[in-house]
Parts: C-alpha cells; structure tokens; sequence
C-alpha cells in the first residue's frame, strides 16, 4: 500500500536514536528529532507515553448530556467502555477531540464556510469501532457532511514556516468528493488563494490532481489544487492505495515537500515525492495561515467521505528517520489485531459473501445486490415484504452471553420511500419469546445510506433456545438494503 505525503519544509530534524524507547509514543518521537507535536488527536490512543488526559469529548441523543472519554493508563489506550455504557439505549456523536500536545488545538464542530454552509454534522460515536493491540476503541466515521475544525490554533505553522502532519485512516472508506482533509487551512473558512492550505488528503477524486491506477490516492490539499508531485494534474509516483489501514504524511518548508505513505499494519513507508514546490504560481513561498481541519476542505468543502483514527502536526520539518520510527510505532500498536471483522458476531456482515449465513424474518425475497452498495462489491436486499416487522436476519444463539452489552451497527437504504427503521433481536427462553431494541428507531431513505446504532444490554431468564438479529421497519413494507452490519 502506498500513501502519499506532502513535507512541510524547514530545517530537518536530526533524530536522537537513543532516545527512541520502544515505549515512545509518536510525540515523543517526533520531539527526540527535533520537531515537537504542535497539534495531536486521536479517539484510539494517547501520543505521547505520559498523556493522561481526555481523547474526546461524546454527547448522547437522549438527554444531550457529555462525557469525556479518557485513557485506560497512561500513555494507553481509549476507555470505549465507558463510553459503551454512557451511550447504551440511545445513539451519541463527537463534539470534541482534543488536542493531546498542550498548544489546546482542540477540534470541534465546523462551521459554515464559503463552500457551503454549517455548522456541519458531528460524527456518530459508535460507527466505526475496531481493536487494536486487543484493545476494544472506536475511529472517526466520516461521511458527506460532517467535518471538525479550530480556527483559533496555537504553535501552528504559519506563512513558509516549515511543518510535517502524518495521519491514519481507513482505506477503504473514501469517496470522489471534494475533500477529506486533516492538516494546515484557512482561518476564515473561506478559500483565500493558493498555497494557504496544507493539508493530507485521502480520496479519488481527479479534477486536480492524481495519481497512477484507479486510487485511492494521498494527496496534498494546498489550495485551489490536490496535488500528487511537482506537476498539476498527473504524477506516476503517487500509487494507489491497497491497505486497510494507511499512514498518510505529508511535510513542507521553503520550496521543498515531500508525501509519504505506508501500511499501518506492516512495512516501512514509501516516498511518493520529495522536491521543490508544485510548479504553479502561488505555492512558493506558501501562505499558510495555520487552521485545523479534519474531514473538510479549507473553505468548508464537505462533499468527501472518509475515516481517520490519529494525527499529528508538528512544528518544523521531520526528518526521515523521524518518520521511519514513527511508522514502526504505528505498526507496533496493532491496528485491526483482533480487528473488527473478527470480533463481529455477525457472519459475512459486510455482505461480500453473498446472502451466506443470512435469512429473511418472516416474509420476503433476500438477493445479494451489487449495485447499490456502502462499501466493497455487494449488499443485501430485501423485497417482497408483507409487514414491517419482516426483515433481514441473522441467528446468533451461540454467540450470545446473558446479561452482556452489546453494539449494533447497520447501514440501511431503501429502494423507495422513507420509513423508519430499527434493529431488534428476537430472543426466545423457556419458550417464551422476548423483542429486544438495539438500535434507535430511525428515518431512512433512498438517496444515500443511513446508519443505525446502539448499545443496549441482553439478557434473558432461563435457557436460550433461539436469539434472530434483524432489521425491519417501524411501519409499511418498503424494500430496503442492508450492508456493513455489526455485532460487538
């Protein structure tokens, strides 16, 4: 897999190799070689060994109440228990992630910008939970809409001064759409010439600039142009990206950058470009003006799609063996070991196998459909319904445990209409049959993809005899898809 990253020039750093424990979390290393973290977010882990502090910050629907979600240890990973129960039986977004390295960086609702109006939508808390290292937490799930940002920052980059941002995202959740960012922006959210902006961006979209095959690519947004070399449009060395996990960096000083990309679950990282700015006008000397955005263009663009999990930006240039430690951290920590496929207690949830180990509740035709889909090649639709309560469905009796928390999560679209929708489990003991929600009833429709979600408790008295997963509508017989299902 190949990421692409744009290096903020300056002075490089010279790495302080002794000083690179094993234990080192990326801020720290960055700091051994000479560029400290200015700005570093996360709802996976801490960055630095000795941060104790909150990740981010979650609301819940149901009363509006906050909590903030901290780290098990030390320099450790998020507390998603926590949130797990602040948020069972009702659905929660992020309103904060905050900024580990002390500068106060914190990252909140976007507002409005002069791309399009806000403020934007929040991310929904629960939607893209993984494990790493064994470790039960949660990323960023960002669709059509939703962006972060501060545009009020300390120790920024700012003008030509030098700067390096790295980042992990998903690499299988992006779109064409303009821009799914995290780095340097505008502070007036508005688009105020080239070379104001530079930050990673990860999609495919080709009306500025790309690379070879189909992408993904890594890209630098620097205002007015994603660029993926020296050149406007089309640079071979920018490859594709074919990992889950991706490490994006991007670093850049006085006419020299450079984008870097890797696996973040093995290898080392690739060097897509390292060279003089972009050969345009109004990229050298930059102009940067030291905002923070995630999920977003500068000008509050927010038509782009992804998933982000941890950053960081620092203050000058990173050197490479910098970078190279960093990555080994990265692969260190684990990402996807014990992943989210296989703690899914669902089977074939992502629907790529077909109608496997899937079933209809009650009445109805279940294909495997492949043109209309959320993610990969194929979701599962259900026609012919004749009650609401009939709906895709899954038997998971041996995988249950009484009294156990569990959370759900769903996309659902229908062929036509707008009906509400709801998951809920069928569970039978001692004969008796029992409904139980695990998702909020929630409005969904045909023009884009709704996620339902929740955390809610099982349990039951007496011996399990049946327990049947299903979707199914709050009323009418609208035929719906269903892909990206999970059980945790």
């Amino acid at each position: 897999m190949v990421v692409v990253g744009i290096a903020v020039v300056g002075l490089p750093g010279t790495t302080n190799k002794s000083a690179l424990a094993a234990t080192s979390l990326p801020c720290d290393i960055y700091a051994s070689g000479g560029t400290p973290c200015v700005a570093a977010h996360g709802t996976v882990r801490a960055l630095f060994g000795a941060y104790n502090g909150n990740l981010y910050q979650v609301k819940r629907a149901s009363d509006n109440a906050t909590l903030n979600i901290g780290v098990l240890s030390t320099g450790g990973y998020a507390n998603a228990a926590a949130q797990d129960s602040f948020c069972a039986g009702t659905s929660c977004v992020i309103t904060i992630i905050y900024d580990q390295s002390g500068h106060g960086n914190d990252l909140t609702q976007a507002p409005g910008g002069g791309a399009a109006g806000g403020p934007d939508n929040l991310a929904n808390a629960s939607a893209l939970p993984l494990t790493v290292s064994g470790h039960h937490v949660y990323g960023v799930y960002i669709p059509s809409g939703t962006g972060y940002r501060n545009d009020h920052t300390s120790g920024i980059a700012t003008g030509d001064n030098s700067e390096g941002e790295y980042a992990i995202f998903d690499g299988t959740h992006y779109n064409g759409g303009c821009c799914f960012d995290y780095g340097n922006a505008e502070t007036s959210n508005n688009d105020t010439g080239n070379g104001h902006m530079e930050a990673i961006y990860f999609g495919n979209i080709k009306v500025w600039g790309y690379g070879s095959g189909n992408g993904p690519w890594v890209m630098a947004d620097l205002e007015n142009g994603l660029f993926s070399g020296v050149n406007a449009g089309f640079n071979s060395g920018d490859q594709s990206i074919t990992s889950h996990y991706v490490t994006a960096i991007v670093k850049g000083g006085p006419n020299l950058w450079a984008i870097k990309a890797g696996n973040a679950q093995s290898g080392g990282l690739t060097t897509m470009y390292s060279g003089p700015r972009p050969n345009v006008s109004g990229y050298n000397p930059m102009h940067k003006e030291g905002a923070i955005i995630l999920g977003i263009g500068g000008d509050n663009s927010k038509g782009a799609a992804g998933s982000f999990f941890e950053g960081a930006m620092t203050s000058g240039y990173p050197s490479d063996a910098t970078e190279n430690a960093v990555q080994a951290n990265i692969v260190a920590t684990g990402y996807g070991s014990g992943s989210t496929q296989s703690s899914n207690l669902l089977t074939n949830g992502d629907a790529e196998a077909g109608t496997t180990d899937w079933s209809v509740f009650g009445s109805g035709s279940l294909t495997s459909n492949t043109s209309v889909v959320h993610s990969g090649t194929r979701s599962l639709l259900l026609t012919g319904r004749t009650a609401s309560w009939n709906g895709i469905s899954q038997n998971i009796t041996s995988q249950l445990t009484n009294g156990k928390s569990y959370t759900t999560n769903v996309w659902v679209r229908t062929q036509s209409g707008t009906p509400s929708a709801k998951v809920t489990m069928a569970v039978t003991a001692n004969g008796s049959t029992s409904y139980i929600t695990l998702t909020p009833t929630t409005a969904v429709n045909s023009s884009g993809w709704t996620l339902l979600s929740g955390t809610t408790t099982v349990s039951w008295s007496g011996t399990l005899s049946n327990a049947m997963w299903y979707v199914e509508t709050a009323s009418g017989t609208d035929s719906f898809y269903v892909d990206d299902a999970s059980l945790q």
